[in-house]
């Protein structure tokens, strides 16, 4: 890529593409486009080939997806599967279609089997069954990963497709009901500090800019604390789902944009296919190589909050996978390694949060 060359991030305002967008900037990028799910459906195939035919971008970087955590997944299975796999069909089939000289497909490690041997390496990919509560978004993303390979394999294109871990950082999802699980600690610990200080102010200008289920600043306070009771944050304490002993790995967003830029800087598909004999399993995980349970997880937010109260883990919700640690050997033998660990990563996060 040249800083002149046209380079559409889609998703550029969520958690991965505002932080890919920022990262393009820094680096001199001059010609970037993107739009707000407001400007442009995804999912609508006739308003993404307008787009396309308007914008001719030389580059894309597919990093819009709909995503969530364990409950979000586990319920809304068929949003999952059907939204991911439309979004992906008619952003990879634009960019064919306007001949875009290189294509970035954001997955994600879920794509692997629940038991796959740690840490889990790309080749691990489909040797065996996936984890029941998010297969249906586990499933599109391994559509994507494969239909990104299949058209370099049928027609020489350039689509590379990376696996990210869990992922966290400016601009995350702190909903409630379908956040991933670090930004959702950070919001329940935060918001059960305030109530057990009865700092109020504190929980109503958090619920001003980010309302639960049409609980906001302006509702009486037994109704709010009722409804933060409803998904475990009391005066006492915080209830988190499962047992607290799986171990994951998470990853800064501003690394994965960092990673992301510069694969798109400096790895080509004929690169990662080379020596093959069938051609499968090219596309790149990234992450730290490290882990740290949620039970951890949880006290290091705790320790940074500064939250005295009790954390109760509810063993009786789902724990998902037990493990899901990623090999990120080939990424760090392609030259590129994470700067970021867990520790500095969860306080910037709140700092970013209480801004």
């Amino acid at each position: 890529m040249d800083k002149n060359s046209k380079i559409y991030v889609a998703g550029n305002r969520g958690l991965v593409g505002s932080a890919i967008w920022r990262n393009l900037q820094s680096k001199g990028y001059t010609h970037l486009t993107g739009q707000s799910h407001r400007e442009l459906d995804l999912l609508d195939a006739t308003a993404v080939k307008s787009f396309f035919d308007r914008e001719k971008p030389d580059y894309v970087i597919l990093a819009a997806a709909y995503v969530g955590g364990i409950v979000a997944n586990n319920t809304y299975r068929a949003d999952f599967i059907y939204r991911n796999l439309q979004i992906q069909n008619n952003v990879i089939g634009e960019s064919f279609r306007h001949n875009v000289r290189k294509l970035l497909f954001l997955g994600s490690t879920c794509i692997y089997p629940r038991e796959a041997p740690q840490p889990m390496s790309e080749e691990a990919l489909l040797t065996g069954p996936l984890e029941y509560t998010n297969e249906p978004y586990a499933i599109a993303k391994i559509a994507g990963l494969k239909m990104c390979e299949s058209f370099n394999i049928q027609y020489s294109t350039n689509y590379i497709a990376v696996m990210p871990t869990n992922l966290y950082g400016p601009n995350d999802n702190f909903d409630l009901e379908k956040s991933h699980v670090l930004p959702a600690m950070i919001r329940k610990i935060h918001l059960a500090k305030a109530l057990m200080n009865g700092n109020w102010p504190t929980i109503r200008t958090d619920l001003s800019i980010r309302p639960v289920e049409g609980i906001t600043s302006d509702t009486p306070q037994e109704e709010v604390e009722d409804k933060l009771r409803e998904y475990g944050i009391s005066k006492e304490s915080v209830e988190l789902w499962g047992s607290g002993k799986p171990l994951r790995e998470f990853l800064w967003s501003e690394d994965m944009a960092d990673a992301s830029v510069y694969i798109m800087e400096n790895v080509d598909f004929p690169d990662l296919a080379k020596g093959k004999t069938e051609i499968r399993n090219c596309h790149i995980n990234i992450g730290t190589g490290k882990e740290i349970s949620i039970r951890d997880l949880a006290g290091l937010i705790k320790e940074t909050i500064g939250y005295d109260g009790e954390i109760v883990f509810n063993s009786s919700k789902p724990d998902g996978t037990m493990r899901k640690l990623t090999d990120v050997s080939k990424l760090n033998a392609l030259g590129w390694k994470h700067t970021i660990d867990i520790e500095e990563g969860v306080k910037k996060m709140y700092e970013w949060y209480v801004r």
